[in-house]
């Protein structure tokens, strides 16, 4: 049986932990009947706002929560997408693929930013914002998962990219059309049925940052650092095999 390496936890744990954490901020701001639960109707007449996720998070003591819950997805996704890159860098053979791919969850990851920093709103109310930052969220989130299952296929890791890739794809189409539905729906102003294509838009988000664990169990990731004496290293990888498992070093 391979040794599989712990660095394969790292998405597991990103994807389980953010969305328990989201899911604890629905469930406070439902007991303080801040927002109207998933399950029930939406009335326009009562005090409660629709369960969207930022909504939710939108009031003490569920703000405090949620903008812990988005910094820190936002920094451990964009280091997820750190380690994805350089996993695929030498293998690929359109490197503009892979770039792509990290500028786009890494913007992703930095809009994430706009709905957790809870204080703008405090100040400013400004609403603007947040639209923009969920714009940019689920239209490069999105994109990003298509060009990753894409390169799950044709780089075809440890000829493993069948078994990883098609999943993916599944994933992708599940938050493409979680995405459509959403902005059709909030088009419409049917804002609890587009609260639910939200909430289900990023599960299979997250759930598709968590398969990265598949690739992740053969491989070791370092950070190597040298005496300012020595020649820099610069930003290098290594592709040799350490154990059981294939060693990059950033």
């Amino acid at each position: 049986m391979r040794k599989c390496s712990t660095w394969m936890f790292l998405p597991v744990m990103f994807s389980f932990f953010t969305a328990a954490g989201l899911w604890v901020v629905y469930f406070i701001a439902v007991e303080d009947e801040k927002i109207t639960p998933l399950s029930s109707e939406y009335k326009r007449s009562e005090s409660k706002s629709p369960p969207y996720i930022s909504i939710a998070g939108n009031a003490p003591p569920a703000s405090c929560v949620f903008s812990q819950v988005m910094n820190m997805a936002a920094f451990v996704g964009f280091i997820l997408g750190v380690l994805r890159y350089l996993q695929l860098k030498l293998r690929v053979h359109k490197p503009w693929l892979n770039i792509s791919s990290l500028v786009a969850l890494s913007l992703a990851c930095f809009s994430w930013e706009f709905p957790g920093m809870k204080f703008i709103y405090f100040l400013s109310n400004d609403e603007e914002l947040h639209n923009i930052g969920t714009s940019m969220t689920f239209g490069l989130g999105t994109l990003f998962c298509w060009v990753q299952s894409f390169m799950t296929l044709k780089v075809n890791l440890r000829n493993e990219g069948r078994r990883a890739g098609i999943p993916r794809f599944l994933l992708s189409g599940a938050v493409t059309s979680c995405m459509l539905l959403y902005f059709a729906l909030m088009a419409q102003r049917l804002h609890m049925h587009a609260a639910r294509a939200q909430w289900a838009l990023v599960m299979f988000f997250l759930t598709y940052l968590g398969t990265f664990a598949f690739e992740f169990r053969h491989y070791h990731f370092e950070i190597v650092c040298s005496d300012e004496q020595e020649p820099p290293l610069g930003l290098s990888e290594s592709f040799s095999e350490v154990s059981e498992y294939q060693s990059d070093q950033l």
